[in-house]
């Protein structure tokens, strides 16, 4: 299955990343790992994450406070967001159009 994350959301994942690491040594490291599994969950499993919406899920990462919204095509999943959690819920939510 094909993973694409939008403009704004490859943003989002590099900040969080940034962030993470000025944290503490290898925190952002940390989260990429974190991350990049969680990605693939979803494309093992692309329906089997929480709905939001007739078109979107979200997977939460295990160890940080974010979630990857995302869309099924029939073959690809597009990242929307990589969302913190306990910041602005649904923002992410102009980004259907």
């Amino acid at each position: 299955m094909n993973v694409r994350l939008l403009p704004a959301a490859q943003s989002e994942l590099d900040e969080a990343i940034r962030w993470y690491a000025q944290q503490a040594p290898g925190l952002g490291d940390s989260f990429l790992v974190e991350f990049l599994r969680t990605i693939q969950l979803i494309e093992q499993h692309p329906l089997g994450w929480h709905p939001l919406s007739s078109q979107t899920r979200r997977c939460r990462l295990r160890r940080f406070p974010y979630g990857v919204i995302y869309n099924v095509d029939q073959d690809s999943v597009l990242v929307i967001a990589v969302a913190h959690l306990h910041r602005r819920p649904a923002y992410w939510q102009g980004r259907m159009n």
